[in-house]
């Protein structure tokens, strides 16, 4: 990555190149200012493109079109059968992980912001110390920064990662050979999506959480049918457990639990949480103190305790989404230069979940509003009703729609099944319309394609409109 020239002041110094400090480096720019990232990677993109998102899902895909291809009975009448492991499946991530960088060099370039590459630590206040790789450094100054150098998978001191069988979600993508079992410490977003694709390749999965129940922001439902599906695959979940200590041997490894249990499976994945990238850039000296995992306290502008210096993304903690990370960036962008900003911008961000099936939701849970005292009924669309769920093959799922008894305003969209991640965009699209253009009447009345995904809308309203008499 080739240096740019030297510029001692900036209006606006971005430090990460992912989601959110992309969202924030682009929205500053165009809005007039002066503006600089830093960048410690070799290249653009932050982890979501190298090491997390962009690779993950792109795996996730590859994996996908092989046990479809493998379960069509077509095919199968054929005598055709496909057999790839993780390293030739990978490597579609690699292309995809080339064009992304590309277009979002193209990005800086156009909008006339240079990215210098190192490690970057504040000297004061309004100066920051770019440590080059070769050694050299650089002396930055800026009015205002804007910190998203993301973070890493959380990794406990007595557990060995450089064993070459005990892996975090970022080296997993490296794994060299298909692990006929492994076990997964952690069931968050990342350790469930883990198990779906390793079942999905036939391994054997211990699915190892330490709370009682999965995903617990969910949907009471969506939590009960994914774990239902999991099982009904092969995964064995195994809730409230915490490890003891992990035993690396030459042929796989050892999870002793505190409960007393010790799983062997080929390989370990930690997914247990992750440590924001916080570290190593005195933040401490300006008053700016990281908690425990290395995340970062902000205000509801995403300043911290220095108020021009904002931090956004995964480094400030939940909701740790890429799609977050982005618009908090612009969001934060936006307060930095004084503009009004779209408080609707950081508030109901979807989720996306790439399980098999996926999850997607938006907006509050039954829990949520039976909480609030918030009269609202639930209508439902199984997908196994719908033609285009048959057509494809996709069957297993459904769409919920929650809303108000009185107003029949959306309140909640939730989504188990194929393409969740897509079809939760129509729902977040009228949930966020002002009264009464937020009316479940929408969907009644609204004529959708056929056959669609999207007609489930359709059906769950009239199955909730019911409900009403």
């Amino acid at each position: 990555m080739s240096q740019p020239p030297s510029k001692p002041r900036y209006d606006v110094i971005v430090i990460g190149t992912g989601p959110g400090g992309e969202g924030a480096a682009m929205q500053a720019a165009k809005s007039g200012k002066s503006v600089a990232v830093i960048e410690r990677g070799s290249r653009i993109g932050g982890t979501c493109t190298h090491s997390a998102t962009i690779p993950s899902k792109a795996l996730r895909y590859a994996i996908f079109q092989m046990t479809e291809a493998n379960n069509n009975k077509l095919f199968r009448e054929a005598g055709l059968s496909i057999n790839l492991g993780i390293p030739d499946l990978r490597r579609s991530a690699k292309a995809v992980i080339d064009k992304q960088v590309d277009m979002r060099r193209t990005f800086y370039d156009r909008n006339h912001v240079p990215v210098y590459q190192g490690h970057a630590r504040f000297c004061d206040r309004h100066t920051i110390e770019v440590v080059h790789t070769s050694g050299g450094r650089q002396t930055l100054e800026a009015d205002a920064f804007v910190l998203a150098m993301g973070a890493r998978p959380y990794r406990p001191l007595d557990v060995d990662f450089n064993h070459p069988r005990i892996f975090d979600s970022e080296t997993l993508l490296n794994l060299g050979f298909s692990p006929q079992s492994i076990t997964i410490y952690g069931a968050g977003v990342i350790g469930c999506e883990y198990a779906s694709m390793f079942r999905n390749l036939g391994a054997k999965i211990n699915l190892v959480n330490t709370r009682d129940k999965l995903l617990e922001f969910l949907d009471d439902e969506i939590i009960d049918a994914l774990a239902y599906h999991l099982r009904e695959r092969g995964v064995l979940i195994r809730h409230h457990e915490e490890y003891q200590r992990v035993e690396p041997r030459d042929d796989g490894v050892v999870l002793h639990l505190k409960s007393g249990k010790q799983l062997k499976t080929d390989v370990l994945l930690w997914a247990n949480g992750r440590t924001g990238n916080s570290d190593g850039m005195q933040l401490e000296d300006l008053g700016i103190i990281p908690d425990r995992r290395g995340n970062l306290t902000v205000n509801d502008n995403f300043q911290t305790a220095v108020p021009h210096i904002y931090a956004v993304g995964d480094v400030i903690g939940y909701p740790s989404l890429a799609s977050a990370a982005y618009v908090q960036g612009r969001f934060a962008a936006s307060h930095l230069v004084g503009r009004p900003c779209e408080r609707a911008m950081v508030q109901d961000i979807p989720t996306g979940i790439y399980t098999s099936p996926e999850i997607s939701s938006v907006g509050k849970t039954e829990r949520e509003l039976t909480e609030a005292n918030i009269p609202y009924e639930v209508g439902q669309a199984l997908f196994r009703s719908l033609a285009r769920a048959q057509i494809i093959g996709q069957t297993v799922g459904m769409l919920k729609l929650l809303f108000h008894r009185e107003t029949l305003a959306i309140l909640g969209v939730h989504c188990f099944g194929s393409s969740a991640s897509e079809i939760i965009h129509i729902g977040q699209a009228i949930m966020s319309q002002p009264p009464p253009n937020n009316s479940l009447m929408y969907f009644i009345n609204t004529t959708f394609n056929y056959p669609t995904m999207a007609e489930a809308y359709r059906v769950a309203a009239l199955n909730g409109y019911n409900r009403l008499f």
